[in-house]
């Protein structure tokens, strides 16, 4: 998958640019969608989002998300693709909005997609943490996705849980840093960082691959150079975002 500033790249690949100017008939329907959501969306115990995808805009957004984010939905309809960067981790924002509308497309089946997000809210300073789960709402005559449905939870910052999400986005930053580096080991470096990560030390490693305790601590020393790791700290921090522990 390639990540950009925004997610037009996967917009402009489906669709023409006469595509965006929609029947009568495709803008009544999308209207009467996205009634039948607003009907009861003030209901939820979460904010209600629906994009329309051809035009990259925010087409609906419920009562507490437009409090929470201290606009109208004229004003957030008027960012159009700048909506996302404007209030989400860039970043992040790029990666998943281009994976989730990915799948929107290569799927005949509406599939649910969950992620977190980082939230620039008026509710606090800094970022607010957010369980998101989006589907596609609505497709056109040829099962193109016209509205895309999202359903996002705050995690309260007193919650232990929300701790654990922020590390999780740390290690995903943390990967999407140093995975150049991470590509330039060896199957047996991965497997010798796994183990320096779960605290064995260069006799117990040589012991486990059978191996001289020479040749592993030459390996750890190898490790610590093409990863720029001065701890086993560090090296701790690889194998937890590369997932080998």
């Amino acid at each position: 998958m390639i990540y950009c500033n925004n997610y037009s790249w996967l917009f402009s690949s489906h669709f023409p640019p006469t595509a965006a100017r929609m029947s009568n008939d495709e803008e009544a329907l999308i209207a009467q969608k996205i009634a039948e959501i607003a009907a009861t969306a003030d209901q939820y115990p979460a904010v209600v989002i629906i994009h329309h995808v051809p035009t990259q805009t925010v087409r609906y957004l419920s009562e507490w998300g437009l409090q929470l984010l201290g606009a109208t939905l004229e004003e957030l309809t008027a960012l159009g693709p700048r909506f996302s960067p404007t209030y989400f981790n860039a970043v992040e924002s790029d990666e998943y909005m281009a994976r989730v509308f990915g799948l929107m497309y290569e799927t005949e089946v509406p599939e649910v997609h969950t992620f977190y997000q980082e939230v620039r809210t008026t509710e606090r300073p800094g970022w607010s943490y957010y369980l998101t789960s989006m589907r596609r709402l609505l497709a056109d005559g040829q099962g193109n996705p016209l509205l895309v449905m999202g359903l996002a939870i705050p995690l309260h910052p007193d919650n232990h849980f929300a701790t654990k999400v922020q590390r999780l986005l740390e290690e995903n930053q943390f990967l999407r840093q140093h995975s150049a580096l991470f590509a330039t080991l060896s199957k047996r470096e991965r497997c010798i960082l796994r183990l320096l990560a779960l605290g064995k030390s260069a006799p117990e490693i040589a012991e486990e691959l059978c191996i001289s305790e020479h040749t592993a601590s030459t390996h750890r020393r190898n490790l610590r150079h093409k990863l720029s790791a001065s701890s086993t700290f560090e090296l701790g921090l690889y194998a937890r975002a590369f997932d080998l522990i």
